[in-house]
């Protein structure tokens, strides 16, 4: 039986300990120059794009780094919103990157009445 060969590029991080370096590395870049941590930001640290830092994601061995690495980002975000009043862009960015939407609800107490007449 021959062995599948595997298709595409590579993993440039073999572990998620070697992972870990580099995106602990960023964060601490990020507190000495008080720049704000950013899903784009990790990725470029990585030396990633935005794309495969999310599919790095889906890999059983790597799901735990990018989780937390994202919720650090996500903190920072949100830290943000309730900081600074000219928030659209944080807001775009938890939509966008994190899931997060607007959401409304309506209420409504009473009856409601329809009344139907016959058209003649």
């Amino acid at each position: 039986m021959k062995k599948k060969k595997k298709i595409g590029r590579p993993l440039k991080y073999k572990s998620p300990d070697v992972m870990q370096k580099k995106i602990d590395a960023y964060f601490l870049e990020c507190d000495k120059t008080e720049r704000p941590y950013t899903i784009c930001g990790l990725a470029y640290a990585l030396n990633l794009s935005r794309k495969v830092l999310l599919e790095y994601a889906e890999r059983e061995a790597f799901r735990n780094t990018i989780a937390r690495a994202k919720l650090k980002v996500e903190v920072c975000m949100e830290e943000l919103l309730l900081r600074n009043s000219a928030n659209n862009g944080v807001i775009f960015n938890l939509k966008n990157n994190f899931g997060w939407h607007d959401k409304s609800e309506v209420e409504h107490t009473g009856d409601i009445v329809i009344n139907l007449t016959r058209a003649e």
